[in-house]
């Protein structure tokens, strides 16, 4: 049977031409079914200028979506329309500032080097409903502990919208093995089985839409805001990561006894090509003003924010932007969130982590203590370094850094440096309720 065959089989009716913008949000045109072939050829044309990051002027020609047949999944929730995550085409070659042809080219430099970048993201999020008065909160009027990290109640409480979502998942052979409610009230997280980079980044594209979906059909709000609450943990989305080998699929970075917390030298150079870029890569996988609330030691009512500040690796001490999991075999970016775009933010992990295989580098001792109470002196001595603590800063250290233009390309670079520096000044610009509260009276 052909494609298109399957998909009329299946009650499939229209099929979704789908790219994302900068930030990594669907866009898309539905064909009915009966234009599915025109469709893979890339006749649905997209005016780029009508989109944030996808840099063109009004007068340019449009840029074409050619979906990836192998990425084609039929909406769970909506079964009468099928999803393709699709490349952008200019003039019949890939468009340099395509989000997907930009982690497309990195996976081909790993691909030459003789790996393949295999990625796992956890996804957290919080869904929530408006009250009577119109104020965000938990879908359960009983999920209200301080630490509820891990609570059966809440999670039980909210298995309605969680179990659909879960049962999507798992029909789309995405093997979730765990789900459990995080550390803020309403706040979840879903694990599901590691791919190779590019299919990863289509699922956490697809997974986005699909819980926004599903909680609106529960009349609820699924939030990726990092940090929707200034007294709650923000949301993650740690990146694991490994290097296989593509022919044999064994991870490079599992040692042959695979000991406890142990990674190989081939690991240990990824590390260190991560570290030397870190300030630029948390542009990209922080993207927002709101990233950098989550970027703290404290801010939760729980205590800790489990979120990284310094850039340093080690053990399975969560206070590292990389941490080894005692599983050992794999790296866990901690500084991740829910906003980013996953194929922008794997390309520039992936692109910093070959430069330190290339070049041998060393990432020196790993950090074994909790980094959140070392004093100033001490963190001195052991030579962490602070991640960036505003968007500004992130973004200056983008665009200071050759890595990120060589990854993005000319087109794309620019598009996200004079982005997210009108995003950082209009912040800067806005006159909070904070300083209303603050400063209205105080003089």
């Amino acid at each position: 049977m052909t494609l298109k065959e399957q998909l009329e089989a299946s009650g499939v009716r229209y099929a979704l031409a789908s790219f994302v913008d900068l930030h990594g949000v669907c866009k898309a045109k539905a064909v009915p079914l009966a234009h599915l072939e025109q469709m893979l050829s890339g006749s649905e044309l997209f005016t780029g200028a009508a989109l944030d990051g996808v840099p063109q002027e009004v007068s340019d020609d449009e840029v074409a979506a050619v979906p990836d047949p192998r990425s084609m999944t039929i909406l769970p929730w909506q079964p009468e329309v099928a999803w393709f995550a699709s490349d952008l085409h200019l003039h019949g070659r890939p468009f340099e500032a395509c989000s997907r042809t930009i982690l497309r080219r990195q996976c081909a430099a790993a691909a030459a080097m003789g790996y393949r970048f295999n990625l796992g993201i956890e996804t957290e999020f919080f869904v929530l409903r408006r009250d009577a008065q119109g104020n965000l909160v938990p879908y359960s009027n009983r999920d209200v502990l301080d630490k509820p990290a891990y609570d059966v109640c809440g999670l039980l409480d909210n298995l309605p919208w969680l179990d659909e979502l879960v049962c999507a998942m798992n029909k789309l052979g995405w093997g979730v093995y765990s789900f459990d409610h995080e550390d803020g009230p309403g706040q979840f997280e879903t694990d599901f089985d590691y791919a190779d980079a590019l299919t990863m980044a289509d699922r956490l594209t697809f997974f986005k839409l699909m819980a926004k979906e599903i909680a609106h059909r529960h009349g609820l709000i699924a939030s990726f805001m990092p940090k929707p609450f200034a007294d709650r943990t923000g949301s993650g989305a740690h990146y694991n990561m490994s290097l296989a080998d593509p022919a044999s699929g064994v991870n490079l970075f599992a040692t042959e006894d695979r000991a406890p917390g142990q990674i190989t030298a081939l690991a240990r150079q990824f590390i260190a090509g991560v570290l030397r870029h870190a300030a630029a890569i948390c542009a990209v996988i922080a993207p927002t003003v709101n990233s950098y609330k989550r970027l703290v030691a404290q801010g939760s009512m729980s205590g800790f924010t489990w979120a990284p500040v310094f850039i340093c690796y080690g053990n399975n001490n969560r206070t590292n932007m990389l941490r080894i999991p005692s599983a050992g075999g794999r790296v866990e970016c901690r500084a991740a969130d829910i906003s980013c775009n996953p194929y922008l933010g794997a390309a520039m992990v992936l692109a910093a982590g070959l430069e330190g295989i290339r070049e041998g580098l060393d990432p020196g001792d790993p950090n074994l203590v909790n980094a959140y109470t070392l004093s100033p002196e001490e963190r001195a001595r052991r030579g962490l370094r602070t991640l960036p603590r505003t968007l500004a800063e992130a973004i200056e250290a983008f665009a200071d850094d050759p890595l990120s233009r060589t990854v993005f390309g000319d087109a794309m670079f620019d598009a996200y440096v004079a982005y997210k520096r009108e995003e950082w000044e209009s912040f800067h610009c806005a006159v909070s309720p904070w300083e209303q509260a603050r400063y209205l009276n105080f003089f």
